[in-house]
């Protein structure tokens, strides 16, 4: 009886074991439930308030609130066109509470570019997801008699672009564009968000921007500003008539390349990252809340109804796709990038 129940003791346990690694992804999803009760996550936007990150942001935070179980604050932390805010977060403590949201497409061009002040690395950030993905769009003043592509490349004149910070988006958009087209552009910085650098245009302090879709939608709705083309290959949802700049001019091959390659970029979209080296286990229960915020039925409604459209894309996916852009490029793509930033004269 005795030599039965000692040649049962291996497998007794084995089975022990295999329960006991069962159960850990329980005990460590109520680890960190336990964790973040009566905590305050902050979502840090590096611009300033009533711009389209601030608001994509406040609007997630009740529904980041609920997956998490705590409470979620949004904190505007405007300067340099986000890298401020960004370099930060490189460096802010791995505790999971905090995270910021990127815009992807300003954050790699800065990056590549080794723009002065740049002390961040997008590919070593802890990523939690992709909120959403929109073309970009050229908006002139409401009363701008230049509201084409052609008749600005007809005008022969100077052209003020306004932006918030060296490499934000807008900024890197408008160079592009001054530069495909062969524009005579000025661009000027320091605009806390699209939202002030919009009003600017609509005022005719400043001549044009290069903006978000869906903060193009705002403005144009409003009557501030008009739209002028959108600045992919892919129509936006909120202009279906409005042409792309492949439509509305005649492009060269060399022209049509810096186009797609700046528009591959820009796919990047608006990004969640948390500080590197986030623990493991609080990581992985970060992106669940993430996913379960940026996928439930109410937020994507909301979004829907306010035109501020929800388009989740999972954190490896984010990740594979945000390396892709900043370790992919070859020296002479980065060198043209560059030359491209710097062509535009900034003020």
């Amino acid at each position: 009886m005795m030599g039965a129940l000692k040649s049962a003791r291996p497998f007794f346990a084995a089975l022990a074991a295999l329960a006991a690694f069962a159960n850990a992804p329980a005990r460590a999803q109520n680890a960190e439930e336990a964790y973040y009760k009566g905590k305050t996550v902050r979502v840090i936007v590096g611009y300033g308030p009533g711009g389209g990150y601030d608001i994509y942001a406040r609007m997630l935070a009740p529904y980041l609130a609920k997956a998490l179980g705590t409470s979620v604050v949004v904190e505007n932390q405007p300067g340099a066109g986000g890298i401020t805010a960004l370099n930060r977060i490189m460096t802010a403590p791995p505790d999971g509470l905090q995270m910021m949201l990127v815009n992807g497409l300003g954050a790699a061009f800065s990056q590549l570019t080794e723009q002065q002040g740049v002390r961040f690395d997008l590919a070593k950030l802890s990523h939690l997801g992709t909120v959403s993905a929109s073309p970009w769009v050229w908006l002139v003043g409401p009363n701008a008699d230049i509201d084409t592509p052609r008749k600005a490349l007809d005008a022969k004149k100077h052209f003020m672009w306004s932006a918030s910070g060296p490499i934000d988006g807008l900024s890197d958009g408008a160079a592009f564009t001054c530069e495909a087209l062969k524009l005579d552009c000025g661009i000027v910085v320091g605009y806390p968000g699209s939202n002030e650098a919009a009003l600017a245009v609509s005022k005719g302090e400043m001549d044009m921007i290069y903006v978000s879709d869906t903060s193009a939608n705002n403005y144009v709705k409003a009557g501030q500003n008009k739209a002028v083309a959108t600045m992919g290959r892919v129509k936006s949802r909120f202009f279906p008539d409005l042409p792309t700049i492949f439509e509305a001019v005649k492009l060269a091959p060399d022209q049509a390349q810096i186009f797609d390659f700046h528009s591959t970029a820009e796919n990047l979209g608006r990004i969640l990252v948390a500080p590197p080296d986030t623990p493991p286990a609080r990581l992985a229960f970060l992106r669940e809340a993430v996913k379960n915020a940026l996928t439930d039925p109410a937020l994507v409604a909301e979004g829907e109804k306010t035109q501020r459209y929800v388009g989740f894309i999972d954190a490896e996916a984010t990740r594979k796709a945000t390396v892709s852009v900043v370790r992919d490029p070859s020296p002479e793509q980065k060198k043209k990038m560059t030359d491209i930033i710097a062509s535009a004269e900034r003020k």
